[in-house]
């Protein structure tokens, strides 16, 4: 039944049709068996249920490939083959009992292979991948991968002693994916697929959507089930709300505590640390840089090539599930950094994936970033799109993530991002948007709003590209691109730019503090004091403030006073909290025995107190993007280098927010205020319990007096370099 031409093809792992040739076929009313077995000495024919041998197969000329007629036999049936290997001269050969690969018929539903071709399919990653489970009574693991232009894809593993020849995949036409169900093939078994590209040279890939990946520098696959999918559960979703308290706290799992002094903290350690330290620290939502599998430590997860596979470097899948559950039962959201805006080309990633830009833009021009040396998804691919939307719901359905802070999103609108001219091709209009992209995160913020409602969707977006935080139209072709909030880099410089003055100089610039209240409502906005301001010698934070060690920490106590206490949500980089010295260094443990020493201790202290003060107090916190829960007091005493104003809930609660930006106390400074009685002090950045001068207010009344346009006002103690908060008794 196989002819020459087959036999040569299937040894050469070039046949385009193995589902054709190899398995139980039936010919001229006689059935036939063939088999593509390497280091294979004798193969039979067993029925299943009785395990009666019913015939023998012959090796052909090849020395692998065995084929037989079963004369006994001429309707199909359920068989094994009893395999006997050859184990070479002098040895005693081993035999086993093996389900057949090619006895399994077509495992795409035609309604998962319509929607993959269409690219609509929400959750691709429930058909393609590595899933272990029964088909027909056997137990294994179904294999499929998109990868339309190879000639032919393989799946090789620890299984198949990664022999391409052995396992060559069905081709489903329609919609390009290549698909096996591999009996005896379980959990934890190593794999990748073998590609015959399209134009012959043969690629080693990992699986795109891979559950759990090997660590660098091996670059396997592991064989992994589906997590279970996890519901948003309400107190999630009213904890991401536009009008609750949000401080999250940024971490790099890597180095935010070593073990022993040099090992990572796994997932579980990181639950019974990470978690109560950020719970403790009144933080509502932990931050990890991205967890996606990345090859190089050094890009901190930015570079990830396993999508779908929490890195191996702290753990398992399940233990990564256990850290996430941990942090929900601290009362704790968890967001995911996320990246769509490029990818590395290592050899076994998406670069050229079967053979062609697959993945990517195919002119450099389009498809490589000039800044991280890295590739461009092609964003106008439908399949494309639908892999990295199905990507984004992976993490929310099955961990449970809280939402995504999308990362580069800036790279992703502008088709001249960080390019010269002449190396940038323009859009369709002749414009520089690229519309592709903007396409792609309207219908990702659609579709994540539709389905599942509560979840935070964050973008670092670093221009002025308008209506980032606003919904969508209702074609997806109009409006904004559908984000929650938006990153506030403009406030971010400001405040820095600000901050790094010597005082004597801030009476000129007030305006760096003042400027953001133009645009602060017109986005949904995060206050971001992330890790990108503390690395690559721009100086920690403590080291970017002026003055003497205790002005240094006076400054930055003050820069916390204000970002706490202005509209819109916050976050903080770990180390932050501390008072670091010295800049981040992702090789490194966060100096923990700063806790010791009083003077950080203080600054620690005061990060705890104002996550408390910010989230008891709905003035400083529920209208955080809207325009009546912000009004100036004073933005005009250059001179003093004083800021006033106020801060309200939407029942009227008030705050007020008096900043003083220099070393000099202020007695007897006059305040006007909205309401008349006994007012108290929430925060002082200078008390003494925070490493500051101790200089208070006491008992505060107001008087009669008018004062910046309020009938009543407050004769205060203004402390050097400070923030007050303060509230109606």
């Amino acid at each position: 039944m196989l002819s020459t031409d087959d036999v040569s093809a299937l040894m050469a792992a070039r046949h385009a049709d193995p589902f054709g040739v190899l398995g139980m076929h039936l010919h001229a009313g006689r059935i036939w068996v063939n088999a593509l077995l390497p280091h294979a000495s004798a193969v039979d024919v067993v029925e299943r249920h009785t395990q009666r041998l019913v015939g023998s197969l012959q090796r052909l000329s090849d020395g692998a490939v065995f084929s037989g007629m079963l004369a006994a036999r001429s309707v199909p049936f359920d068989n094994q083959l009893r395999v006997h290997w050859d184990q070479g001269e002098g040895s005693t050969a081993s035999s086993a009992l093996l389900d057949d690969p090619y006895a399994f018929s077509a495992l795409l539903s035609d309604a998962d292979a319509w929607l993959l071709a269409e690219g609509s399919h929400q959750r691709p990653y429930e058909c393609l991948g590595a899933h272990p489970e029964q088909i027909d009574g056997v137990e294994g693991t179904r294999f499929a991968v998109w990868a339309p232009n190879a000639k032919r894809v393989s799946v090789v593993g620890s299984f198949n002693l990664w022999d391409g020849r052995r396992h060559p995949m069905r081709l489903r036409h329609g919609c390009g994916v290549w698909e096996i169900f591999l009996p005896d093939v379980a959990r934890g078994a190593l794999y990748q697929f073998e590609i015959l590209g399209a134009t012959n040279e043969v690629h080693l890939k990992a699986d795109p959507y891979a559950f759990q990946s090997q660590l660098r520098p091996n670059t396997a696959s592991v064989v992994c089930g589906l997590p279970p999918r996890r519901a948003m559960l309400p107190e999630r979703a009213a904890a991401n709300a536009l009008d609750a308290p949000l401080s999250i706290y940024e971490v790099h799992l890597g180095s935010w505590r070593k073990a022993d002094g040099w090992r990572w903290l796994n997932y579980r350690e990181l639950a019974d640390t990470l978690v109560p330290y950020a719970r403790d620290m009144g933080f509502t939502h932990l931050e990890l840089l991205p967890v996606s599998e990345h090859p190089l430590d050094a890009s901190w997860g930015y570079q990830p090539l396993g999508m779908f596979s929490p890195t191996a470097r702290f753990g398992s899948p399940e233990d990564f599930q256990y850290f996430v559950d941990a942090a929900h039962a601290a009362g704790l959201g968890v967001l995911l950094d996320w990246v769509p805006a490029h990818f590395p080309s290592d050899a076994h990633g998406l670069a050229r994936f079967d053979g062609t830009h697959l993945y990517e833009y195919a002119d450099p021009k389009e498809g490589f970033h000039q800044d991280w040396n890295t590739l461009i998804y092609n964003f106008g691919r439908t399949e494309v799109r639908n892999f990295l939307i199905g990507n984004a719901f992976y993490w929310l359905e099955r961990f449970g993530i809280d939402g995504l802070r999308v990362d580069a999103v800036a790279s992703m609108l502008y088709r001249d991002y960080s390019r010269a001219h002449g190396q940038w091709i323009p859009n369709r209009l002749g414009g520089r948007e690229n519309l592709e992209a903007i396409a792609f995160l309207r219908q990702l913020n659609h579709l994540v709003g539709v389905e599942r409602p509560g979840t935070l969707m964050v973008a670092e977006e670093s221009t002025a590209f308008p209506g980032v935080s606003r919904p969508p139209g209702a074609d997806l072709a109009s409006g904004g691109l559908g984000f929650h909030f938006k990153w506030n880099m403009g406030w971010m410089h400001d405040a820095l730019d600000y901050m790094q003055l010597d005082p004597v100089y801030r009476r000129y610039h007030q305006k760096l503090l003042t400027f953001g209240l133009m645009y602060a409502f017109s986005e949904n906005f995060v206050l971001p004091l992330s890790h990108d301001e503390v690395v690559h010698g721009k100086r920690s934070l403590l080291g970017k403030m002026p003055g003497d060690p205790w002005q240094q920490r006076a400054n930055l106590r003050t820069l916390y006073g204000l970002m706490w206490a202005y509209p819109g949500k916050k976050l903080l980089f770990m180390g932050g909290e501390l008072a670091q010295p010295t800049e981040w260094a992702d090789g490194d443990s966060l100096p923990w025995h700063l806790q010791e020493l009083p003077a950080h201790a203080g600054v620690q202290r005061l990060v705890r107190d104002l996550n408390r003060v910010y989230r008891a107090f709905p003035a400083l916190h529920e209208q955080d993007v809207q325009p009546g829960g912000f009004g100036w007091i004073s933005h005009e005493d250059h001179a003093q280098s004083v800021l006033a104003f106020a801060r309200w809930s939407r029942t009227g609660q008030c705050a007020v927010v008096v900043c003083n930006f220099t070393p000099l106390p202020r007695a007897g400074y006059r305040l006007g205020v909205p309401s008349a009685g006994h007012w108290r002090t929430l925060i002082n950045t200078d008390d003494a319990v925070y490493g500051g001068s101790g200089v208070g207010n006491g008992a505060l009344e107001t008087q009669a007096q008018a004062a910046h346009g309020h009938a009543q006002s407050l004769l205060l103690h203004l402390p050097p370099l400070s923030c007050l908060v303060l509230a109606p008794q």
